[in-house]
């Protein structure tokens, strides 16, 4: 059975539920109960109707539960009004459940665990297990998150930068687990964009399927990092680099420029360059301070250094550096990186090691204890 296809109809069937009257709670929970009566019957026996087959089950089992709950006794006069099974009237909910997964309301963390519940159609367990924590955990961070937002009403328009956050946040948990978020964040974003036309979606897009192209070389054999500048070009996926681009140029040729898409177009600079030697450096520093300007972002400060430093040489680049807070996440990375460049190794090590010790991330912290010792080494 598709399984995708069965996750892409999760949120017009919860948008069906919701406009019949059910909360979104428990219409959630109805969904979720019909996902999995369909996974346990479609194998052998498929229905004409998919999608009216999961709002007539999911519908039933709401109402299941609205009988049997005593404080619910004004859903009662639902109960005879159930319709009667066949084909379900196309209305696009998706929109309207990413507004409300992504509620302002809700921690990062509940809104990504939300949007992967309701519009993602993925359980719990799945969920759980991408994220390596126990399924209780997640449930109840999903029931907080529920009840959060159980009686928010869109009578204005949602702030479609608070989606794209929440989305770039499920992109960058990667792989783990049975569930492939990186995978699932582009199939989410394409589903964004197909019902809102914002060029920051598009960006987005193309900025996760730039990043997405590289994924094959990003880790060795063994698992160990590999550093963009070592990653075997062969192996990146030229297809999705292709796309990127021409998304990202329809989105910027509407002269509305966002973050993401310049992030997107960095990205798009390292794509297009043959080699690590061949990278348009002083472009990529020009997007930076378009990033700066748009967001005044650390984090982009950090990485205009690096770029500076590639381009003006490792001092211009330990120059940008030097007024940004030490404490920023890789900082001692890129301090180390720079360090290194102008052949001052001794400063580099230390760094390195120091970066090691901070990283949260296994793979990183292997690769920077690595880069230490072989300075050391030497």
């Amino acid at each position: 059975m598709d399984e995708a296809m069965l996750r892409s109809l999760t949120p017009g069937v919860l948008g069906v539920l919701v406009r019949r009257g059910a909360d979104f709670a428990a219409a959630e929970d109805a969904v979720q109960d019909a996902l999995v009566e369909a996974l346990r019957v479609w194998p052998d026996d498929p229905p004409r109707e998919p999608k009216a087959w999961l709002v007539t089950v999911a519908w039933r089992r709401f109402l299941d539960v609205a009988r049997a709950d005593a404080a619910r006794r004004r859903r009662e006069d639902l109960v005879d009004e159930e319709p009667a099974p066949g084909p379900v009237p196309e209305t696009d909910d998706t929109l309207r459940l990413y507004f409300l997964c992504a509620h302002p309301s809700l921690t990062p963390s509940s809104a990504v665990a939300l949007t992967l519940r309701a519009v993602g159609g993925l359980t719990t367990r799945q969920i759980a297990r991408a994220y390596l924590v126990p399924e209780a955990t997640m449930a109840q961070r999903i029931s907080r998150a529920k009840r959060t937002v159980a009686g928010v009403r869109f009578d204005q328009p949602g702030d479609v930068a608070t989606v794209l956050r929440v989305l770039y946040l499920v992109f960058n948990e990667g792989y783990s687990g049975d569930v492939d978020l990186a995978a699932e964040a582009i199939r989410l974003t394409r589903q964004l964009r197909v019902a809102v036309d914002h060029p920051e979606v598009s960006g987005l897009l193309a900025l996760m399927l730039l990043h997405h192209a590289r994924r094959a070389s990003r880790t060795g054999p063994d698992g160990a990092l590999v550093p963009l500048a070592d990653q075997d070009r062969r192996r990146w996926d030229t297809g999705l680099i292709a796309e990127g681009v021409e998304i990202l140029q329809t989105a910027l040729s509407r002269d509305r420029l966002g973050e993401f898409q310049a992030q997107a177009a960095v990205a798009a600079l390292h794509a297009d360059a043959p080699t690590a030697a061949a990278t348009d450096w002083v472009q990529i520093v020009e997007w930076y301070d378009e990033l700066v300007r748009l967001t005044a972002s650390p984090v982009a400060r950090l990485n205009r250094a690096v770029a500076v430093g590639e381009a003006d040489g490792p001092r211009a680049g330990l120059a940008a550096l030097a007024p940004l807070d030490a404490d920023l996440p890789r900082y001692a990375a890129v301090a180390a990186y720079l360090h290194e460049r102008d052949g001052d190794r001794s400063t580099a090590a230390r760094l390195y090691a120091d970066a090691a010790r901070r990283a949260t991330n296994l793979a990183e912290r292997d690769h920077l204890t690595r880069q230490a010792a072989r300075l050391n080494t030497r």
